[in-house]
């Protein structure tokens, strides 16, 4: 068996491809039929999703099996000035693989946001909840998982929310670092959402690729809280003396929109290969431990 890993050099495709490598995670052994299948990850150098021809003689030469997507553009703000290379990237790289994984029956693992959701909802958003985005990059995403769903009969589109690794920058990273230079944060309480270890994500996309329980899951820490009480607790955690104040989003002024209430429901996970994320302060926890 081959799995492909696209945008395979960041923090998601990062920890596949270890975990694909080691066997094994924080959740437990990964299943014995990954153990001898050859690992290809790919990063934008090496293939350029966002070109249709390119992928399609790609995957006419390497015939992998099983396709897992975490190439994106992920700025939030980033989109709002680069329309068109969001759309590049988040719709049509998304369409690309899509039209080729049919070309050779293989699977497609597909990446996707909470943030295709317009926050206003006060419960978590189940898969079957219509989505309705308030900026580029959840409107670029949305239109990625519609064409995955168009060009692909074996799908998987697994949105995750508030992702953290090993690898790459991110949030806990940001807020250690910080914490510890300037004693003094100022951070979001009026937007709620999942953290999530990238660890449990990978975990679970490795498991729902060996089935065909295809469609549309939420894959996310299980919990929710604020950017606030998420940055309080990487503070507490860490054992790092910092004074950390709630402000608002509109204090923050960012370019973009985002979803005021963005946390998902594992509604599909419960009803196919079951849900093991962990809550999110368990995974965190653990996170910081073997932070290296």
């Amino acid at each position: 068996m081959k799995v492909l890993i696209t945008g395979g050099n960041g923090q998601l495709g990062s920890t596949i491809k270890e975990m694909l490598r080691e066997k094994k995670c924080s959740l437990g052994k990964i299943d014995k039929t990954y153990f001898h299948c050859k690992v290809i990850a790919e990063g934008k150098y090496t293939l350029n999703i966002t070109s249709l021809e390119n992928v399609k003689n790609y995957f006419i030469k390497s015939k992998p099996h099983i396709v897992i997507n975490t190439a994106a553009y992920t700025n939030v703000d980033g989109c709002e000035s680069n329309i068109d290379l969001a759309y590049k990237v988040n719709a049509l790289g998304p369409r690309n693989l899509a039209i080729a994984c049919e070309t050779i029956n293989a699977k497609l693992i597909h990446i996707s946001t909470d943030y295709v959701f317009d926050g206003k909802s006060k419960l978590p958003y189940k898969e079957f909840d219509l989505p309705n985005p308030i900026n580029i990059y959840g409107k670029s995403k949305y239109l990625g998982e519609e064409y995955v769903k168009q060009f692909c009969s074996r799908y998987f589109i697994v949105r995750t929310s508030w992702l953290y690794g090993q690898i790459g920058k991110n949030f806990v990273k940001t807020i250690l670092k910080t914490s510890k230079e300037k004693k003094y944060l100022e951070i979001i309480e009026d937007q709620t959402g999942n953290p999530t270890n990238a660890q449990d994500l990978a975990y679970h996309i490795l498991k729902l690729a060996l089935t065909d329980e295809y469609g549309i899951y939420h894959c996310t820490g299980n919990g929710q809280c604020s950017w606030y009480e998420f940055a309080k607790a990487i503070i507490q955690y860490a054992n790092i003396d910092c004074k950390i104040n709630p402000i608002s989003s509109y204090a923050y002024k960012p370019i973009a929109k985002r979803p005021s209430y963005s946390s998902l429901d594992h509604m599909m996970l419960r009803n196919t290969i079951g849900d093991a994320m962990r809550y999110w302060q368990d995974a965190l926890k653990d996170f910081l431990n073997t932070l290296s």
